[in-house]
C-alpha cells in the first residue's frame, strides 16, 4: 500500500470557504451563523475530480487527510471563533471519509488563536479522535500567523496539548497556515521557516526526555533541516547534546513533499529510511507541470522511484510502514473503514 501522509481538502466546496469570510467580516462576538448546505454529491464532485483522480493516476492507495493548512488562519479570529471553524473543517474532513473510506482517513484542525492556551485545543482533538476516528492533527507553530508571538513548541504552554497526544496515541504533523506578515510569502518562505524553526526548537530543548514517545512529521521535506545537517550536527555537539539520530530521530519525522530530483535525493542520503514519510501534499502548493521533466511538479513518488540506492524494503517502509508506526492508529482506523 502506498500511503501518502500529507493531504489537504484544498478543493473544498466555496459555500465552505465563504462561510469563514463571512465568520472573520462579522469580528469577534458575532454568531457564527448556520453551517453551510454542502450536499455529499458536492463534496463527492470536489474529490472525484480532484485528489482522488490523482491518486489513480499516481497509484496512490491512501491519504491522510486534513483541512487546507492555509485556511486555518488562527490570526484571522479569536478563540471562539477558531473553535467554529475547526468544527466545520473536521467534520467536513469526516464526510470525505466516510464517502471514500478506502482512500482517506482524516487528520484534524485545531482551534488555535494566538496567546490562547494550547490546553484549549484538548477537547477538539479527543473528540476527533474517538468520534471521527482521526489518527493525528495538524499544530501551528505560529498561530500569529508569521509574527511568533508564542512560546516555542518546546515550553511548557504546549504541554497540556502533547499530554493529551500521548493519552491518544496521535502525532502531530507541524505545519504552519497562511502569512499576514508581507515579509513572508506563505508557501514559499513561511511554511519552510515554520518546518526549520520547529526542528530547532526541538534540538535545543529536554522536551521529549518529558514525552519519550511524543511524535512529529516535519513537512516539506524538513524544510531547511536536511541542507544543513552538517550545520545542525556541529550545533549539537557544539552545545553538548548527544549525536542527532539519538537527540531527535526516535520522535522527529519528515515527509517527501519535495519537488524536484536533486532534492528528494538528498532526503533520502542524509535522513534514515525509518524517518521518512512517503507525502505529495496535492492538490497543494504547486500544481504546474515542471518543463524540465514534463511531469507535475508534485508527483513525489515519481522522484522516490528513481532514488537509485534506495532497495524495494526502503520503499516500503517510506511508503507505508513508517507512516503506519508513526500515526499508530492508522492501520486499525483502515480497517474499520474497508469494513464499513
Amino acid at each position: 500500500m502506498i500511503i501518502d501522509c500529507h493531504g489537504h481538502y484544498t478543493t473544498s466546496p466555496p459555500a465552505h470557504e465563504e462561510w469563514r469570510r463571512r465568520q472573520v467580516a462579522a469580528g469577534p462576538g458575532a454568531p457564527p451563523g448556520p453551517a453551510p448546505r454542502i450536499s455529499d454529491d458536492e463534496i463527492r464532485d470536489t474529490i472525484i475530480g480532484g485528489q482522488l483522480r490523482v491518486q489513480n493516476a499516481r497509484g496512490v492507495d491512501m491519504t491522510i487527510f486534513s483541512p487546507r493548512a492555509a485556511s486555518m488562519a488562527h490570526h484571522d479570529a479569536d478563540a471562539v471563533g477558531n473553535a467554529a471553524w475547526a468544527d466545520l473543517c473536521n467534520t467536513l474532513i469526516h464526510r470525505v471519509c466516510r464517502l471514500f473510506p478506502r482512500n482517506f482517513v482524516g487528520v484534524c484542525q485545531l482551534p488555535q488563536a494566538p496567546g490562547v492556551s494550547p490546553a484549549n485545543c484538548v477537547a477538539e482533538l479527543e473528540r476527533c479522535v474517538t468520534e471521527y476516528g482521526f489518527v493525528g492533527c495538524n499544530l501551528n507553530p505560529d498561530p500569529s500567523g508569521g509574527y511568533w508571538t508564542d512560546p516555542p513548541l518546546t515550553y511548557r504552554w504546549w504541554y497540556p496539548l502533547y499530554e493529551k497526544m500521548v493519552e491518544l496515541n496521535v502525532p502531530a504533523m507541524v505545519h504552519v497556515s497562511s502569512s499576514c506578515n508581507p515579509n513572508f510569502h506563505a508557501t514559499g518562505a513561511h511554511y519552510i521557516n515554520g518546518d526549520t524553526s520547529a526542528f530547532m526548537q526541538f534540538l535545543t530543548s529536554d522536551l521529549f526526555r518529558d514525552f519519550p514517545t511524543l511524535k512529529f512529521v516535519i513537512p516539506h521535506g524538513g524544510g531547511a533541516v536536511p541542507y544543513h545537517w552538517g550545520r545542525y550536527r556541529g550545533l549539537a555537539q557544539d552545545m553538548g547534546l548527544p549525536p542527532l539520530p539519538e537527540l531527535l530521530l526516535g520522535n522527529v519525522f519528515f515527509d517527501t513533499c519535495v519537488y524536484h530530483q536533486p532534492g528528494t535525493e538528498l532526503l533520502a542520503r542524509v535522513i534514515p529510511v525509518d524517518n521518512i514519510l512517503f507525502a505529495s501534499e496535492t492538490l497543494g502548493a504547486v500544481r504546474g507541470v515542471d518543463p524540465e521533466t514534463g511531469h507535475p511538479f508534485d508527483d513525489t513518488r515519481r522522484y522516490i522511484e528513481a532514488v537509485p540506492w534506495l532497495t524495494a524494503s526502503d520503499r516500503q517502509q517510506i511508503y507505508e510502514g513508517n507512516a503506519r508506526r508513526v500515526y499508530a492508529r492508522l492501520s486499525a482506523q483502515i480497517e474499520r473503514q474497508a469494513a464499513a
